[in-house]
């Protein structure tokens, strides 16, 4: 059986809206499972009369969902908008009504049509009992649909038997746990954590205190962290790795790897695998010994983006975690949505956690591979700062897919030569990048060059779009 939920809002107004309401439904695998929706602009042509259609879709439906813009709506002589016609016989045949507020309150509902006013005064009486959110943009819409769903199908008992890592795992033995995984972790999680256990507590207590059993029986999160198997039981827990050619997904790729070891393990190795990838480069200064460039994104950063979606990403799907190492950037792909509490915005400052997989996430504190205090993105961008690279950027796709992109500095050594270039515009992009700027004179000294030749050198530059002008005539220069 599925839910009916009927999408009322003024249509011309508010037609992005609604229709991010119905398609992430629909796409959502848990809500498509319990859910269907209508739109009026979707319905079919009939012999009857519009409003008879819909308010016979209205007493249909299970939910009632409205949307509120500044628009009240087309209304005919004597009577009330489509909108207000549809919630007025929602609340009267007992719907459930969940009304969903575009904007912020305050003046900016003194400027909306008298008629929505009115009915933002009726929502707001807390007497009348009717479940309101304000929203800014279709993606926060959509988290706070989902969370109003959620709650819902909690309400029916259909939902609401834990988070997927806090279920028991059927068929799971104690066998099935690695002694040693365990082992490992105590001692790490003693020394990086002050984890309260002595070094010579058994497997079976350091499993209870982190919660990892249930009724004497393990959990899906134990066998995750510390399964010898985890993929024998959860064909989605892993993480695949692809290094790409260029900055599209296309085959063949350059090395490809699938990762399904415990968490530990597959954060591990996806980590070392984006890091054999971008290698440090050695670089020999003239009267000083060879020193080391920093990595071109910094460790905690990339580590930070994968253990993220190994431990928050949503395990019912089967999907696994994605990286991808393009030549201009590296992408993290996990399926999952951010909490209601959060948005986009909300990673780029201090924030509180709120973890999908909370028994993952705090077994992932003690071994050291998370932060609590939702600090994480935050270091991130202050690391990638401080180093010079450029800023990570965080995505959420249709609610059911985070991706972490951090880009990189794609005008390395090996990267210009696949693009072409000769010796010494690859000498001259250094020396850019090192002193910031170039002029003709400079091009011809650096690399002992003919007037004619530097300008040629410098037009391929600038087509290519490496280098642009800056300043005119003497003071003319090169930069990045």
């Amino acid at each position: 059986m599925k839910y009916k939920i009927f999408v009322s809002g003024v249509q011309k107004e508010l037609k992005e809206e609604r229709r991010a309401v119905k398609d992430f439904i629909l796409a959502d695998p848990l809500l498509s499972e319990y859910f269907d929706v209508f739109l009026f602009e979707d319905a079919p042509a009939k012999s009857k009369s519009a409003e008879t259609v819909y308010l016979e879709e209205v007493r249909k439906s299970d939910i009632y969902i409205g949307i509120l813009g500044q628009k009240y709506g087309a209304i005919k002589a004597g009577k009330i908008s489509p909108v207000e016609s549809e919630f007025r016989e929602a609340k009267k045949v007992h719907k459930t009504i969940l009304i969903y507020i575009k904007g912020e309150n305050g003046q900016n509902d003194k400027k909306r049509d008298h008629g929505i006013q009115r009915l933002i005064k009726e929502i707001s009486d807390s007497k009348q009992g009717f479940s309101r959110k304000r929203f800014n943009n279709s993606e926060e819409l959509t988290r706070s649909v989902y969370a109003s769903l959620l709650d819902f199908l909690k309400e029916k008992g259909i939902v609401g038997r834990g988070a997927f890592d806090e279920r028991i795992c059927v068929d799971a033995k104690m066998s099935d746990i690695d002694h040693e995984k365990v082992k490992w972790f105590l001692r790490v999680a003693r020394e990086e954590r002050k984890f309260p256990l002595s070094p010579k507590s058994s497997v079976t207590d350091v499993l209870i205190h982190l919660n990892l059993l249930r009724d004497g029986k393990l959990t899906n999160a134990a066998i995750l962290l510390f399964g010898k198997n985890p993929h024998r039981f959860f064909l989605q827990a892993e993480v695949k790795c692809l290094h790409l050619t260029g900055t599209e997904v296309y085959k063949p790729f350059l090395s490809y790897k699938v990762y399904s070891d415990n968490l530990f393990e597959q954060v591990d190795k996806a980590v070392g695998f984006v890091v054999d990838i971008i290698k440090q480069a050695v670089i020999q200064q003239k009267h000083t010994p060879q020193f080391k460039r920093p990595f071109e994104i910094p460790i905690f950063a990339i580590q930070e983006a994968i253990v993220n979606a190994v431990a928050h990403r949503n395990y019912n799907v089967t999907s696994g975690v994605q990286v991808m190492v393009f030549a201009d950037r590296i992408e993290v792909w996990n399926s999952g949505s951010l909490p209601p509490e959060l948005s986009v915005e909300d990673l780029r400052k201090p924030h509180t956690s709120y973890p999908a997989n909370p028994l993952l996430a705090n077994t992932l504190y003690f071994g050291s591979y998370i932060q609590r205090t939702g600090s994480g993105t935050v270091e991130m961008i202050k690391q990638c700062h401080d180093q010079g690279a450029p800023e990570p950027e965080f995505v959420l796709i249709r609610n059911v897919e985070f991706r972490a992109i951090l880009p990189r500095d794609i005008f390395t050594e090996s990267a210009l030569a696949q693009m072409g270039l000769n010796d010494r515009q690859i000498k001259a992009i250094m020396y850019v990048k090192n002193k910031g700027r170039i002029t003709n004179r400079e091009y011809r000294q650096l690399n002992n060059i003919s007037d004619e030749g530097a300008r040629r050198d410098l037009e391929v530059l600038l087509k290519k779009k490496i280098f642009k002008t800056q300043g005119r005539g003497r003071s003319l220069s090169y930069i990045m």
